[in-house]
């Protein structure tokens, strides 16, 4: 994996040569902070190299600006894709950013996001501290900003109306705030963008439209553009989710609401078109999309690694593959459970109708909001069909999920959350690893008992038994073997939909 990250933080011999050659692939992964300046930039910066003696390097922006750094108005260091280490990485570090940048402390604070990992308020702080150079409240503030620019670049929103989407308590801590980290303030912020790149923002792309706005997601190339659009079609259920003419379109709950957002991969980012009920939601909205997408995955380190690992292989795997994440861990759960044993357009029809019966109704595209597991446990066995054990089996674990008995969310160990899912009714091995797999980001789980996986692997020539060259990228392996097995089914051109896909072994053999 591309990193610059040694046992004892960041290698500055490593990180220099990465500036030195303006490697992109480093981007997320640090800042670079020049002294003489004042200003922290992204690896690939165009500006010139500054001289060793004037630089140090930061794990993160908001270790920049705990520092006194401010933003580099040229690269923009904090639109960089984020850094793929908070998915390799399972320390508590890793998964209190993932909450952070889901907006955990915004709704509730360092009260909060410290129950949800388990720690102590005081062990937190000092342990992002010495990891991350910024304690958790540094940390919201610095994505906070980043929000703030973003609006403040890409919208005609008013600046009040900005301050309050992005999570700041006041106007005065806003326009501080956004001078302290970009050294100027919210208007000239504004003013520089439309000189800079033209005034291209349709009026009216703002809350007065119905929160409308249109983003450009980056991403590390390669992207398997065809995996990710296969896995998304596929899998769309109808009321929920749509896939036409390359543009992906779902609703979503949110933590103050609801959204519709509309996907398109393009070469070198994603066009995100996003319609949010409360703006408040937009950079949660914007982490569950790179999420569900892995946008911040290295993919040159991935494909390198298990390169390394196939050597004896009978074919190359195809670069830049992604492990699709999820929007919501009891959703996928519940959708996983469905789908068991059936094939993939069976799953899709079966939660379609549990969708249009149950899920809440929205305006827009897409006209339901996937059920909650409070209305599930409810009302379910009204709707659900199929084996009597099956359906039992969901309707419990919805029971669980809505008591709070089970708890799914990114900032859980991949132990702890695979301990929980065998500890249910119905969930076996495969169930607990797939949504292990997606619901963390987890890049480490080979779906070893998979039907399909299995199939990939001898196309591949390849010995499951015998996986430990391939850590820790077994779930992007998980992946390769997939598309393989499922492109010898289907025409040659292109991914359609299997009879069967992530199924894995019999519903018997996974309890």
């Amino acid at each position: 994996m591309v990193d610059c990250v040694s046992a004892n933080g960041l290698d500055f011999e490593r990180c220099y040569r990465a500036v030195a050659t303006r490697d992109a692939r480093f981007d997320g992964q640090f800042v670079t902070a020049v002294r003489t300046t004042g200003i922290y930039c992204r690896p690939s910066c165009p500006a010139i190299t500054p001289k060793r003696s004037n630089v140090t390097f930061l794990p993160t922006a908001a270790a920049a600006q705990q520092s006194g750094f401010r933003a580099c108005r040229r690269c923009l260091p904090d639109a960089a894709p984020g850094s793929p280490l908070w998915n390799t990485r399972a320390d508590l570090a890793a998964r209190a950013m993932r909450l952070i940048a889901d907006g955990v402390i915004e709704r509730g604070g360092v009260p909060a996001l410290a129950d949800a990992l388990g720690y102590s308020q005081r062990q937190l702080t000092r342990v992002l501290s010495a990891e991350l150079g910024a304690g958790p409240l540094a940390l919201a503030r610095a994505h906070r900003a980043h929000t703030a620019r973003l609006l403040i670049q890409t919208t005609r929103m008013p600046m009040s109306d900005i301050a309050f989407a992005a999570g700041f308590a006041s106007i005065r801590q806003f326009n501080d705030t956004v001078r302290e980290v970009f050294a100027v303030s919210p208007t000239t912020l504004r003013e520089e963008s439309r000189r800079l790149r033209g005034d291209a923002i349709p009026n009216g792309n703002g809350p007065s439209v119905n929160g409308l706005l249109t983003l450009r997601l980056p991403y590390r190339e390669p992207l398997d553009r065809s995996w990710l659009e296969w896995f998304l079609s596929a899998h769309a259920v109808p009321g929920l989710e749509q896939w036409e003419d390359g543009v992906y379109t779902r609703a979503l709950r949110t933590p103050h609401g609801y959204a519709t957002v509309r996907l398109q991969v393009l070469p070198g980012h994603v066009r995100a078109g996003l319609t949010l009920h409360d703006m408040r939601d937009l950079a949660p909205t914007v982490a569950r999309l790179r999420h569900l997408l892995d946008l911040d995955a290295d993919p040159v380190g991935i494909d390198d690694a298990l390169d390394a690992g196939n050597r004896r292989g009978r074919m190359p795997f195809s670069p830049g593959i992604r492990v699709p994440g999820c929007f919501d861990g009891p959703e996928l759960l519940l959708r996983t459970m469905i789908g068991q044993q059936i094939s993939v357009s069976a799953a899709t029809t079966h939660t379609s109708r549990l969708v249009e019966t149950l899920g809440d109704p929205i305006p827009g595209p897409m006209p339901y909001l996937f059920p909650s597991a409070e209305t599930i446990a409810d009302r379910g066995a009204d709707v659900l069909t199929g084996p009597v054990r099956r359906t039992a089996s969901i309707l419990n674990v919805a029971r669980a999920l809505a008591s709070g008995d089970l708890v799914l969310h990114s900032g859980r160990t991949a132990a702890d959350v695979r301990r929980d899912l065998l500890a249910l009714d119905g969930v076996g091995p495969w169930t607990a690893d797939y949504v292990t797999m997606r619901l963390l980001a987890d890049p480490d789980i080979l779906l070893h008992t998979d039907l399909v996986v299995r199939r990939g692997a001898a196309l591949f020539g390849i010995d499951l038994s015998d996986t430990g060259r391939w850590a820790p990228w077994r779930s992007y392996l998980s992946m390769h073997m997939w598309k393989r097995a499922l492109a010898e089914r289907t025409a040659p051109a292109r991914l359609g939909s299997p009879p069967m896909m992530n199924r894995g072994m019999p519903l018997a053999a996974r309890r």
